[in-house]
């Protein structure tokens, strides 16, 4: 996960800032005209946000949590060991990745320096409700990473429910990390060995 660190914040940057959105706008106009939102505000504020960090948590916690569907992706992270979970756990699980998700990516994001996103053609065959919105992030003096946005369409609008760096899934990343230490420690001692990293990221 360390090598993704510079790109974490970017792979939220196109869904700050969310203005409402019907649920048949193509996916990749929404990706972009979000995109172009929030590189202008992050710039904009970015003098305040380094003075008052917090901020940006306030931002992550009201805008971008509706973009993102972290009960699909806390299932497909899990994967077999969450049909065997307790709905405690399910839900104690999900409350903890999405902060360690949040968390994450918001302080990179205070860190943005730049980077360019370039938006790859996109098709939208038929009535699709799953798809893919390529894009490469890069600056100056290295070379573009691809990066793609998995999203489904439910009632609300698209959702995000994984993202591939490079091409390395974030869902199956973090299925192959928590996998080995719910073998040793359970799904309990998962979920709270993530709580505790979560406070003291605070």
């Amino acid at each position: 996960m360390n090598k993704w660190a510079p790109y974490f914040g970017l792979l939220l940057l196109p869904l700050f800032l969310v203005r409402p959105v019907m649920a048949d706008n193509a996916p990749d106009a929404v990706v972009k005209e979000t995109a172009d939102l929030v590189l202008a505000e992050v710039v904009l504020l970015k003098k305040e946000l380094n003075q008052s960090p917090e901020k940006i948590y306030q931002l992550v916690e009201h805008i971008v949590l509706p973009r993102f569907d972290f009960l699909r992706m806390s299932r497909l992270v899990l994967g077999k060991y969450w049909k065997r979970a307790k709905e405690s756990e399910k839900e104690a699980f999900i409350g903890a990745f999405r902060e360690l998700l949040i968390r994450t990516y918001t302080m990179a994001l205070l860190n943005y320096s730049g980077q360019k996103i370039e938006y790859l053609p996109f098709r939208h065959i038929g009535n699709a409700t799953n798809v893919t919105v390529s894009t490469r992030v890069s600056e100056s003096g290295a070379i573009p990473v691809p990066i793609n946005y998995k999203l489904y369409l439910d009632e609300d609008g698209w959702k995000v429910y994984d993202v591939v760096i490079d091409g390395v899934s974030l869902v199956s990343n973090y299925r192959t990390s928590f996998s080995s230490r719910i073998r040793r420690y359970k799904l309990s001692g998962l979920i709270r060995k993530l709580e505790l990293r979560n406070k003291q990221g605070k």
